[in-house]
């Protein structure tokens, strides 16, 4: 029960403590679940971050579900699960009973203007330092290069992204194990 508890309590922290989704979270994970907890690798949650993103909900709640269920099964999955959501789901309930008054003041516009600015700034952070760690070889960072610039031209889903580097982890396996698919 104590490990259940932990879990929802970390990842109530990781919910509480991020402002700008999953991306922003990523940071924070890192140096809870990482390096605090170790629940998982750097390597580990990378997988887990690509994962929650290309299946269907909230990339942070899929995160969770996955690192929660590796901890401690199906009902760690959902305490680490119920635990990230329980802050948000707490703080959407109290700004949409005040909405109408709270929206419409300056200074709330303005907090959140700030908000946006020190998100971009935490997302920009995750990508450099768990970038260091997932660009391994000179065909990784070719690999990341090409795909920020297309995400540029093209603003595709990054489920396209992310299904394109699969395939292509699989082929380079393939040529490093000499034709070997296994």
């Amino acid at each position: 029960m104590k490990i259940l508890l932990s879990l929802f309590l970390t990842f109530a922290k990781i919910g509480a403590f991020t402002f700008g989704g999953g991306y922003a979270m990523l940071a924070l994970m890192k140096e809870e679940l990482v390096e605090r907890k170790k629940w998982c690798t750097e390597e580990e949650l990378l997988d887990y971050f690509a994962l929650s993103q290309c299946t269907p909900g909230v990339i942070a709640v899929n995160c969770a579900t996955f690192v929660g269920r590796q901890v401690k099964g199906i009902l760690g999955g959902a305490f680490a699960t119920i635990g990230v959501i329980t802050p948000s789901f707490c703080i959407i309930l109290l700004i949409a009973s005040f909405l109408k008054n709270f929206a419409d003041y300056p200074i709330t516009q303005h907090i959140f203007g700030g908000i946006r600015v020190i998100v971009a700034v935490l997302v920009v952070n995750a990508v450099i330092k768990m970038g260091k760690s997932a660009v391994k070889d000179k065909i990784c960072l070719a690999v990341a290069i090409i795909s920020c610039v297309l995400s540029f031209i093209f603003n595709l889903s990054p489920i396209w992204f992310v299904l394109a580097g699969a395939a292509l982890g699989l082929l380079t396996k393939r040529e490093k194990k000499g034709g070997d698919a296994a």
